[in-house]
C-alpha cells in the first residue's frame, strides 16, 4: 500500500452525506485536531469560541472554510445544524481547586453546554445528534491497589472531578428533551503532540522517570487519532449513551512510565514520592497520584476498533 492511500484509509469518515457541524472547544488540541479530520472529510464546520478572531486566523490559515462566532445568539433558530459536538472546558490541571477556580471550570463547561441545549430548543431544526465531552474523572478515583475494571455502569463518587463530570453530562442529557440523540464521550488521559503528554514525558526525557508516588495507580488513555476516529464512529452509528474514550490497555503509572522510558531510549527507576505534590495541589493531586482502571466497553461493543490498542505504538507515533 502507498503512502497516499495509506493516509486516506486513515482519514475519519464522520458519514456518507455533508452535515453541518457545530463544534465547541474547536481551538484546543482536541478540538484542532478535530476540525481539520472534519474539513478532510467534507463537512461544513461552524465554531463557537470566545474569540472569533483568534480563531479565524487560526482556520483560515491552515484549513479555511469555518465559520466562527462568539456566541450562540450570532445563529438564528432558523440556522441548519445537524452535529454538535461540544469540546468546550477551561483545563483542569493547574491552580488549585479554590472556590473561585472550581466556578470557573463549571461555567466553562456546564454553563456553556446549557446555553448550547437553550439554543436547540430554539432551533426551527434541530441537530440530529449531540456528542458532548466527559471524562473518566467521572468515576472519581481508586485507591492504589484497587484493581476493579470500570465500564460505563460504574457510579459517580461524591468528589469534585465526579459531580463535574456529572453535572456536564446533565446539562448535555437535556437536549434529549429535543428529539436529540445524546452521547457523552468520557476521555482518559489523550495522548498527543500537545495537551498534557509532553509534559507527562518531561522528567522521563530527563533521565528522572520511574514510579509517581508509588506507581501502582491505574493510567487510562487513548491515541488522540482514536479520539477524533471514534467521534466519527459515533456520527455514524448515531448510537446514544455514554462511552469511554480509552484505550482497551490499562496500564499502571509505573508500567507507563517503563513503555515511555523504553521507547524514548531513557532509563527507568527514579522514585518520585507524591506528598510534595499533593502539597501543592491539593485534591487535585488525585488526578495523578490516584487513578481509574477504564475499560472502553461500549465502543468496543459497537464495533470501534482502535488503531492504537497498546501503549508502545501510540507512544512510538508521537516519538
Amino acid at each position: 500500500m502507498n503512502n497516499s492511500t495509506q493516509e486516506q484509509s486513515a482519514t475519519p469518515v464522520f458519514g456518507n452525506d455533508k452535515r453541518s457541524f457545530l463544534i465547541t472547544g474547536a481551538t484546543g488540541f482536541i478540538g484542532q485536531q478535530l476540525v481539520r479530520a472534519l474539513l478532510r472529510d467534507g463537512q461544513q464546520v461552524t465554531v463557537l469560541t470566545r474569540d472569533p478572531a483568534k480563531a479565524t486566523s487560526l482556520f483560515d490559515e491552515r484549513l479555511g472554510r469555518v465559520e466562527c462566532v462568539g456566541g450562540m445568539d450570532q445563529l438564528p433558530p432558523s440556522r441548519r445544524i445537524d452535529v454538535v459536538i461540544n469540546l468546550a472546558g477551561a483545563r483542569i490541571l493547574g491552580w488549585r481547586w479554590t472556590a473561585a477556580r472550581r466556578a470557573a471550570l463549571r461555567r466553562s463547561r456546564v454553563a456553556l453546554t446549557a446555553r448550547v441545549v437553550d439554543w436547540i430548543a430554539q432551533a426551527e431544526h434541530k441537530p440530529a445528534l449531540m456528542l458532548s465531552g466527559s471524562a473518566i474523572g467521572y468515576y472519581g478515583v481508586q485507591p492504589q491497589g484497587d484493581d476493579t475494571v470500570l465500564t460505563e455502569s460504574a457510579p459517580p463518587q461524591p468528589v469534585f472531578m465526579s459531580d463535574l463530570c456529572r453535572e456536564w453530562e446533565e446539562a448535555a442529557q437535556r437536549a434529549t428533551a429535543h428529539g436529540v440523540t445524546v452521547a457523552c464521550m468520557r476521555f482518559g488521559l489523550v495522548l498527543g503532540r500537545q495537551g498534557a503528554l509532553p509534559m507527562l514525558l518531561l522528567p522521563i526525557r530527563l533521565g528522572l522517570g520511574g514510579p509517581l508516588g508509588g506507581g501502582r495507580q491505574w493510567q487510562s488513555w487513548i491515541h488522540v487519532d482514536d479520539v477524533i476516529a471514534g467521534m466519527a464512529h459515533l456520527c455514524r452509528t448515531k448510537e446514544g449513551g455514554s462511552y469511554n474514550f480509552t484505550a482497551p490497555e490499562s496500564l499502571t503509572q509505573a508500567q507507563f512510565s517503563r513503555v515511555a522510558a523504553k521507547v524514548l531510549h531513557r532509563p527507568y527507576g527514579f522514585p518520585t514520592p507524591g506528598w510534595p505534590m499533593r502539597l501543592a495541589l491539593g485534591e487535585q493531586a488525585d488526578l495523578l497520584l490516584e487513578g481509574q482502571r477504564v475499560e472502553p466497553q461500549h465502543l468496543l461493543k459497537t464495533g470501534f476498533t482502535f488503531r492504537y490498542p497498546q501503549l508502545a505504538p501510540a507512544l512510538t507515533s508521537l516519538a
